[in-house]
């Protein structure tokens, strides 16, 4: 399939260029030498090219041409389409080449200031040819576009429920209890998340890969939490409980993205496992396809986000 589309290409980008020389030299002849063709097959394109358009395209003069209306209409329009039919058969040639082509990668926002920069920096090194198209949105978002199509691969946690595409794990990030500076709970080195069960929880959307963990963690926990806010934004999410609104459940790995005020207790056992996403039963393009072969090979697994940061001796476990 991929060889009939270079083919057609190829065969509307020969019958434009030489239609276009002629419209630009104005004689058969010096388009003939230009394109390498002789003159006896150039003069019989025109004319079946004028039947087909039911009009001449040109005022004979002698041997020299000069472009009529019809001409200069088709002229303008020849050249748009040679323009865009050259840059298609650019693209195919690079969908043919796992070093060429744009691969669609589709993240979380919190992915975008760690994971996807590094995984990103890791393989242009590697590939610098590739490039990206990158698109940040909820998990049940990011999924819809990947079974749809509109992107190769996105990175989403936790693991889709969806049978229409397939996932595999890339890393691993532990999660923490995220409550406003002096808070009780903010004395302790970890804490499990029952010591929360009476708080007020501030957290995503409910189509949030972070809304689906809150939620189960708390059941598995034993208790439906009470969130008072809800946001799409982590960063939005780390301001309310800054500002004493209410606590949260927050990757460890980004402490340094949330306001002063916030203060992450690590939830002791929990985490979200991190993974690729891309559509089952549909071939990826080979750039798409070597980016996810390098992302699970590199990366996979790791485990991210562990606390470096000692806490007072005097401090003990909940």
């Amino acid at each position: 399939m991929r060889s009939m589309h270079k083919l057609v290409v190829v065969e509307l980008l020969d019958g434009l260029r030489w239609f276009i020389a002629l419209a630009e030299t104005e004689q058969v002849t010096a388009a003939s030498d230009m394109l390498r063709i002789s003159q006896p097959t150039l003069s019989r394109r025109l004319a079946r090219l004028e039947r087909d358009l039911g009009g001449e395209l040109f005022e004979r003069h002698g041997r020299r041409l000069e472009l009529n209306d019809r001409g200069r209409i088709l002229l303008e329009h020849a050249r748009r389409a040679s323009a865009e039919l050259t840059a298609a058969r650019q693209e195919i040639a690079a969908f043919d080449s796992p070093d060429r082509g744009t691969v669609r990668l589709g993240f979380l926002h919190s992915f975008g200031t760690w994971l996807v920069p590094g995984v990103l920096r890791d393989y242009r090194q590697r590939s610098p040819r590739v490039s990206f198209a990158l698109y940040q949105d909820a998990a049940t978002t990011l999924v819809d576009r990947v079974v749809a199509g509109r992107d190769d691969l996105a990175f989403v946690s936790p693991r889709p429920r969806s049978t229409l595409v397939h996932w595999t794990p890339i890393t691993h990030q532990r999660l923490a209890l995220a409550v406003p500076a002096g808070h009780p709970l903010g004395e302790y080195t970890t804490v499990d998340l029952t010591a929360a069960a009476g708080e007020s929880f501030i957290g995503m959307h409910e189509d949030y890969g972070m809304r689906r963990i809150l939620d189960d963690l708390c059941a598995a926990a034993g208790f439906v939490p009470n969130v008072v806010f809800e946001s799409s934004e982590l960063a939005t999410i780390g301001g309310l409980v800054a500002a004493s609104l209410g606590v949260a459940v927050m990757p460890w790995q980004e402490p340094h993205t949330w306001p002063d005020g916030v203060t992450l207790v690590p939830l002791r056992g929990a985490g979200r496992d991190i993974g690729v996403v891309w559509a089952s039963g549909r071939p990826l393009a080979p750039a798409a396809s070597r980016f996810l072969e390098f992302t699970v090979r590199a990366h996979a697994p790791v485990d991210v986000g562990e606390p470096t940061e000692t806490a007072p001796e005097k401090v003990t476990d909940v």
